[in-house]
């Protein structure tokens, strides 16, 4: 076991594994990122330039209130992300997903340790955070 510089032991990792899992077929292609080669497209893309990359991924994942002016301002050591724009979290996790294609989908699932669970899909999750909203 390799020694410390205070006297303790320092643990020592040996395991090495190489085993390979690839995930069901069903679920690759369900996926969003086909596999390694899309993926390090991707990442090359978003290294080349990083604020067009998340402007896009932006304008299509996320619903804007008001578009953004800039999408980076970078003043060392600080730095403001879709400066202008006009988004709200809330709008975006829930309230967008109660279209009658999606409200009756599963949007949280929870399991606890003695089994139990429940799950709760946008429409149920939705009345229960007004419920809370009016509480507060």
């Amino acid at each position: 076991m390799a020694q410390s510089t205070n006297s303790q032991p320092a643990i020592e990792s040996i395991l090495q594994e190489q085993r390979l899992f690839a995930p069901p077929a069903e679920f690759a292609e369900a996926a969003a990122i086909s596999g390694a080669d899309q993926y390090q497209a991707l990442y090359d893309k978003a290294a080349a330039d990083p604020a067009a990359f998340w402007a896009e991924l932006a304008e299509q994942e996320l619903h804007w209130f008001k578009q953004w002016d800039t999408v980076l301002d970078w003043q060392p050591p600080f730095a403001k992300w879709f400066v202008g724009g006009k988004i709200t979290i809330s709008y975006n996790c829930l309230d967008r997903h109660l279209e009658p294609h999606r409200r009756d989908k599963p949007a949280l699932v929870w399991e606890g340790e003695p089994g139990d669970a429940r799950t709760l899909t946008y429409a149920e999750l939705h009345a229960e955070v007004c419920q809370m909203a009016n509480v507060l």
